[in-house]
């Protein structure tokens, strides 16, 4: 759902992510229909990081019990 959510509205996936920052530039960016395609791929591309610290978060977490 995200990665649609990401497909669509990139700026408001970053900043459902807690990145509010990076959601007005990217904002900024998606304005423009050139700008459009890159902010997507940004989203892609922090989604993606979201998802391996969270994998790398429980592996260390399981590695320690």
């Amino acid at each position: 759902m995200r990665y649609v959510l990401a497909f669509f509205l990139p700026w408001l996936s970053l900043i459902l992510q807690g990145k509010i920052g990076s959601g007005i530039i990217c904002l900024i960016l998606q304005i423009t229909i050139i700008g459009w395609i890159p902010a997507c791929i940004w989203a892609f591309t922090s989604l993606n990081s979201m998802y391996a610290d969270r994998r790398t978060t429980k592996i260390i977490k399981e590695m320690k019990k």
